[in-house]
């Protein structure tokens, strides 16, 4: 029997392995592993004698009730009327669930994937936070304590000294309304006891990863008591940078808390919390960069093109799989403009400032090993939180109570990685004229001397959040009982986003006219404020000229988004429970909510500069560049939103017996939810006789979600087993998608339908043995009609048009006719190419509106064309139609399964646990292409752990991700003007520890 259920383990293990896209051998010990603790649970379980009661049934233990706050009072989670998960931190520690990402492995219908900047997306039923920018709000509730947190670490931050975590599912219109449409995560921490006690913990594994964690509980007198508690984690980096040879990923991170609690009487109580979180290390804030290179036209029509003209018809990647070989390849770099502009800039002797007409990535190689990249930057990582509550307590007679709560939090983010995460060859001249280049090496002011191009991002947020609420709850005896409350948030967020090019600044010191000091070779005066040297054809363009930890932040030789929201809201609330029978209860809920955002634009300066007037000395916008200021970035007016709307539900919940169960209950809910909308990024501001930029929407509408559900909560088998069961519906209006145009987050809404079904159970098998099972089953659907451009396919098909890239500052590519780029490209004329996406007198003009540059229309004979008005959507593209698409991130199964069996060894108790977790394959993107398919991919963790309840002494040896997979779990594509290169994201590597702990 053994060697039959060992043998299927190794089917398992093989049909996992063959589903994992980037491994196909597995290690023998992980095969050895998986089965020994697989199978030790049937075997151990059968071997054992049966304990009979009475009637000779095999005895069973009951499972340890769950007391959760989803209603924000503490209740059975079996009587719970909302799809809800617990998990406690015991819990967690059996499944080695560490962290807010890992959650997915024990909730149904939950994912969770790394966002490309400062945030993440954790989605529930398909619904998350898909939209990136600064203004939007996360659709799940993440919260501490049941205090909601905008911005917080739950990707980085480590579970420690938890006494649960609560993840509530589908819409919550009332006690938690504010933009809860996915639903809720709260994270409650233990609170201190009266009596003292002390645990430490200490733990070792791969990667030379160090932990210990610990908590001290400490009685003072009999009315106070005190907890603090603390977690540190180092850990050598799991990627591997080949060119550097440093490891990158490492963490390097610590939490503290301490929880003061006063209760001087039986009628009021008092807690104060302080949280803090710090992290300073290289973790790489995305993966790998991928690309299947787009080699551009070789004809269009019966034109033959020449080497140079192609290059203004590729994109830079083309939207194949990301799996493909092809796809560990480069981008096209030939037709980037930063690197076309400087090769139209001549030294003395008659030869460009670079010497290279290939593709500069051209020969860079890409390991097909998502684990290992290739940079001469390795990244940087620094995280700061903190948090402070107070939350108060009063008993009024014996039916009222009531809660305040006041929280405040400080969140600070930083992470700056290479932008490309690939070698460029090396491209400059030797020289020493106008921007030295001595022996080929140019001297950025922020990156440093490199041979060749150089591209550093750093991605920064300050956040600022203030909350308060207040709540009375009633405790009648009768029929009727409520809550009501009101609740106040304050929230302030400055999201800046950096991108910092050598060749940005090359372009920009040729127009500055600065010098450099002879020691240094840095800039240190500016001469482009003199009329005199600054009246000509030339924009004078400011580079900043300090190192990239002290920048003054007003250079245009760097692109910068910076992102100022700040937002006020305050709710009435209130909710209703009716106990209308011993058996039947209604519950309906009512929330008014009032937002108000602000946004400070802050327009992008990227290569943007000025001019004189020759005849008075006075500034006028760039004659080249369209600037209107040559340094510094100027805000804008501010923008106020404001939004009024009324969310709740109401749900029938009946407690029944049946023949085959100890406690039912059905529950039939209703719930309407809303999250607020914002404005989308500011572009440039620039001066459009110069140029002009495709038309974009300013801001995005709120959502709303209409939801339907319908469940059942069983008790069986005396307690041992629990199965929960639900079925939902949701009708969504106008949900938020990002996507990068014109270098901003441009944010989206669709219109959606989901619908679907989840189980969940935990059956305690014997005494010993314990089995956790639970299975998400989800379907979305785009409403039929909507649209959207994508930016990998703009053209769909259409064979009268083509994609054409922009000059250096219109960001994105067009589309424009094909006969009329042939005419174009025949002339090799390659400012009247740019001009096709430019629309305006940059480099010449289609139109007759536009005067003082050259009128290509009349050059070549073709009639007058404005792509903003010629062109389909102002010349973005053609829109796809995503009618029936499944949203992103929305896998149509996931899966878990738990098994953990207990041996007793006298006063020990040996533990063998086995999880495995399993989703379907999704989509990335709204659009559904094969660019856009994520595989479906598995994880399987297995723990060995010894304990002693009596001298509370604990000890586990574990596996996680036992195979070592890496799957793609999400990606991010990049902007047009960086080829539309893809950033991907994966799980992390097979790591063995142990641990050991110790109460005291």
């Amino acid at each position: 029997m053994m060697m039959s259920l060992c043998k299927q383990e190794k089917l398992i293990a093989q049909a996992i392995r063959t589903t994992n896209p980037v491994n196909n051998y597995t290690p023998w010990y992980s095969v050895a592993i998986a089965c020994l603790v697989m199978t030790a649970t049937p075997l151990t379980a059968i071997s054992q004698d049966e304990q009979n009661d009475e009637k000779g049934n095999r005895s069973r233990q009951a499972i340890e009730e769950v007391t959760v706050t989803a209603q924000k009072i503490e209740q059975s989670i079996q009587d719970v009327p909302i799809a809800v998960s617990a998990l406690s931190g015991d819990n967690m520690d059996a499944l080695k669930i560490e962290r807010g990402e890992e959650l997915l492995r024990a909730v149904p219908n939950v994912n969770f994937s790394k966002s490309n900047f400062s945030t993440y997306n954790f989605s529930i039923r398909g619904v998350g936070t898909k939209a990136v920018s600064a203004a939007t709000d996360p659709a799940v509730a993440v919260s501490f304590n049941n205090a909601p947190l905008i911005r917080n670490r739950l990707f980085e931050q480590e579970f420690f000294d938890v006494q649960r975590v609560e993840v509530l599912r589908g819409p919550q219109g009332t006690l938690y309304g504010r933009n809860a449409t996915a639903g809720v995560v709260n994270m409650l921490p233990i609170m201190p006891e009266d009596e003292f006690a002390s645990e430490i913990k200490a733990e070792i594994g791969s990667f030379n990863s160090k932990r210990t964690s610990g908590m001290f509980n400490l009685p003072l007198g009999e009315t106070m008591a005190l907890r603090l508690s603390g977690a540190l984690t180092k850990r050598d980096g799991f990627d591997t940078n080949t060119y550097t040879g440093n490891d990158v990923n490492d963490r390097d991170l610590y939490s503290t808390r301490a929880i003061f609690e006063w209760e001087p009487s039986d009628t009021f109580s008092a807690n104060f919390i302080w949280q803090h979180f710090e992290e300073d290390d290289k973790r790489s804030r995305t993966g790998k960069q991928l690309c299947s290179t787009d080699p551009g036209p070789s004809t269009i029509g019966d034109t033959e093109l020449t080497e140079i003209t192609s290059i203004f018809f590729s994109q830079g990647c083309l939207p194949a799989s990301i799996y493909s070989d092809d796809a560990y390849n480069t981008p096209n770099g030939r037709g980037f403009a930063f690197v076309l502009v400087p090769q139209f800039i001549y030294l003395d002797t008659g030869e460009p400032v670079i010497n290279y007409y290939g593709n500069p990535y051209g020969n860079a190689e890409q390991s097909r090993d998502l684990r290992e990249i290739a940079t001469s930057y390795d990244p940087v990582f620094r995280a700061e939180n903190d948090l402070v509550q107070l939350n108060l307590e009063w008993e009024i007679g014996n039916s009222f109570t009531l809660f305040s709560q006041s929280t405040y939090a400080k969140d600070d983010y930083y992470s700056s990685q290479d932008y490309n995460r690939y070698i460029s060859d090396p491209i400059f001249n030797d020289s020493a004229e106008f921007v030295p280049t001595p022996g080929g090496i140019y001297t950025d002011p922020q990156l440093g001397p490199s041979d060749g191009i150089l591209a550093v991002d750093v991605s920064r947020s300050d956040n600022k959040q203030w909350s308060q609420e207040f709540r009375l709850q009633t405790s009648f005896d009768g029929p009727w009982n409520f809550s009501v409350g009101a609740n106040y948030l304050d929230f302030k967020t400055q999201d800046d986003y950096f991108v910092f090019n050598n060749m940005f600044s090359l372009i920009a010191e040729y127009f500055y006219n600065g010098t450099r000091d002879p020691d240094t070779g840095l800039l240190v005066s500016e001469k482009c404020v003199d009329p005199e040297v600054g009246a000509g054809d030339m924009d004078c363009i400011y580079v900043d000229p300090n190192s990239l930890e002290n920048i003054d932040e007003e250079g245009h030789n760097y692109f910068l988004s910076r992102n100022l929201v700040e937002t006020s809201s305050w709710a009435l609330f209130g909710e209703a429970y009716w106990q209308i029978t011993e058996d039947v209860k209604l519950t309906t809920g009512l929330r008014y909510t009032d937002d108000r955002k602000r946004s400070t634009p802050v327009p992008s300066q990227l290569l943007l500069g000025t001019s004189f007037d020759s005849e008075t000395g006075e500034i006028i916008s760039g004659r080249r560049s369209g600037g209107l200021v040559h340094r510094g970035y100027p805000e804008g007016d501010q923008v106020t939103q404001e939004w009024q709307e009324y969310t709740g539900r109401a749900v029938l919940d009946w407690h029944t017996e049946t023949p085959f169960t100890d406690d039912t209950m059905f529950y039939l809910s209703f719930a309407h939810g809303y999250k607020g909308g914002g404005t989308n990024p500011p572009r440039a501001k620039i001066d459009s006789t110069v140029v002009q930029y495709q038309p974009l929407e300013d801001s995005f509408e709120p959502e709303f979600v209409n939801a339907i559900e319908i469940g059942t909560k069983n008790v069986m088998l005396d307690g041992s087993l629990t199965f929960n069961a639900n079925a939902f519906y949701y009708d969504y209006s106008d949900y938020q998608v990002s996507q990068i145009v014109d270098r901003i987050s441009l944010n989206e809404n669709f219109d959606a339908e989901n619908m679907g079904l989840e189980f969940e159970l935990a059956w305690q098998f014997t005494d010993s043995t314990r089995v956790d099972m639970n299975i998400g089953y989800l379907k979305t659907r785009i409403a039929d009609g909507e649209k959207s451009i994508d930016v990998m396919n703009r053209t769909q098909g259409n064979e009268d048009w083509m994609l054409v890239r922009p000059s250096i500052q219109v960001p994105s590519n067009c589309i424009a006719p094909v006969d009329l780029v042939e005419t174009i490209a025949a002339s090799g004329n390659v400012l009247a190419i740019w001009s096709l996406c430019a629309g305006s007198a940059l480099y010449g003009s289609f139109t007759p509106e536009i005067e003082g540059f050259a009128r290509w229309d009349i050059l070549y004979g073709v009639d007058p064309y404005n792509p903003l008005t010629d062109a389909p959507n102002g010349g973005r593209g053609f829109a796809a139609d995503l009618s029936g698409n499944e949203l992103p991130n929305a896998p149509r199964f996931t899966f878990n399964f738990g098994v953990e069996h207990v041996i007793p060894i006298e006063d020990w108790d040996l533990t063998l646990r086995a999880d495995y977790y399993r989703q379907s394959e999704s989509y990335a993107r709204v659009y559904n292409t094969e660019y856009d398919r994520l595989k479906a991919w598995s994880n399987l963790n297995a723990s060995v752990s010894l304990s002693n309840p009596n001298s509370e002494l604990y000890m586990q040896l574990y596996v996680k991700n036992i195979f070592d997979d890496a799957p793609i779990t999400d990606m991010f594509t990049n902007s047009d003007d960086s080829g539309l290169t893809t950033n991907v994201f994966t799980l992390e590597p097979r790591i063995l520890g142990f641990s050991i702990s110790k109460g005291f």
